[in-house]
């Protein structure tokens, strides 16, 4: 097996929110592709000292604030790398290509019209996606659950799981408890719902993720998500169905992100094989909601999600609090229902 390669990437992000990229030189590694821009880290140095010499001898800038983006291991066949990606979000100088590289300032939307390295792929990805995801929590009724979603986005929430499973509780508070469907009106309650969440989302420019369960579908009176004539941007799997599907070709067709939720490895390696856009790695910490889960705990999160190549959210008692924490083990960010579902006022 190849010994592997640590490169620090800079992921160089302006203003105008423009990503900093450049050409590799024809006959260099993965030549005539664009690139992040970044280096190999020196047995003596730090990630963050890498890059800061990497970026001044390639690019003429200094370095002022980074954090973590995401961790990248891949193999070429002939090379094997492992990409320790940092988010510039702040740099003084302007950007020139010292080693007669061309460079570009691209939007971040626009960066899937350039062709990448494939090890680049998961950062592109990665830069797409908030560092904050809600998942929807209980409410009331489809009112309540209205202006409970839109205290979140009105506070900065741009990435959205509508998590509606297949009961119905007490005071029509749709959550997981065991309590039976109440009444033949809950599929007109589930379509408003998601009528609301789509409608609210899309005027904050948000994403929302559908995670329906079967009987919630029996109910909306469809036989598969792709009939739900309500607009939406992806959908989420639980873990029982990510380990029951052999593709994910049809939903590609349907939604333009696909996640998942993973507890282990196995369900981890399952979804980067299915080719899923991201993950929520769960529990972190030990949470009221699910109290016979054993939690992760960091250290094994960490590992965990250094298995794969693919942006992991970490789920379980988080909130943004734990951000810092979370970008330092490899996540893309938080996942939280409390930590970001408003309490009713």
């Amino acid at each position: 097996m190849n010994d592997i390669v640590h490169v620090a990437v800079a992921v160089i992000v302006n203003d105008a929110d423009e990503v900093c990229i450049s050409l590799r030189h024809e006959h260099a590694h993965q030549g005539g592709l664009w690139e992040f821009p970044g280096g190999k880290v020196e047995s003596d140095e730090t990630v963050e000292q890498a890059l800061s010499r990497e970026i001044k001898e390639e690019l003429g800038l200094d370095i002022l604030h980074s954090r973590p983006l995401i961790r990248i291991k891949h193999d070429y066949g002939d090379k094997s790398v492992c990409l320790h990606v940092q988010k510039i979000t702040g740099f003084r100088g302007r950007a020139v290509g010292l080693e007669g590289q061309d460079v570009k300032w691209v939007p971040i939307d626009n960066l899937t019209e350039f062709d990448f390295p494939e090890a680049n792929q998961a950062i592109i990805k990665s830069l797409s996606l908030p560092h904050q995801y809600l998942i929807t929590g209980t409410f009331e009724d489809p009112d309540d659950f209205s202006m409970r979603l839109e205290n979140a986005l009105n506070r900065g929430i741009k990435l959205v799981q509508l998590r509606l499973k297949s009961r119905v509780g007490l005071k029509n508070r749709i959550d997981d408890s065991d309590t039976d469907i109440q009444s033949e009106n809950d599929g007109s309650r589930f379509y408003r719902i998601i009528d609301q969440a789509s409608a609210l989302c899309a005027s904050h420019h948000a994403r929302l993720m559908l995670n329906l369960s079967m009987e919630s579908q029996r109910l909306l009176g469809v036989t598969d998500i792709s009939d739900i004539d309500i607009a939406f941007n992806g959908v989420h799997l639980d873990s029982r169905t990510l380990m029951s599907i052999e593709s994910v070709i049809a939903l590609k067709q349907q939604a333009k992100l696909v996640s998942a939720s993973c507890h282990n490895a196995e369900e981890l390696k399952t979804a980067e094989k299915l080719g899923l856009d991201f993950v929520v790695l769960s529990p972190v910490k030990q949470t009221s909601s699910h109290p016979q889960a054993q939690a992760l705990g960091w250290e094994q999160f960490e590992k965990l999600s250094d298995l794969v190549s693919l942006p992991v959210y970490a789920l379980g008692g988080l909130s943004t609090g734990d951000l810092e924490e979370a970008w330092s083990r490899g996540a893309q960010g938080v996942a939280s229902i409390s930590g970001f579902w408003p309490p009713r006022q």
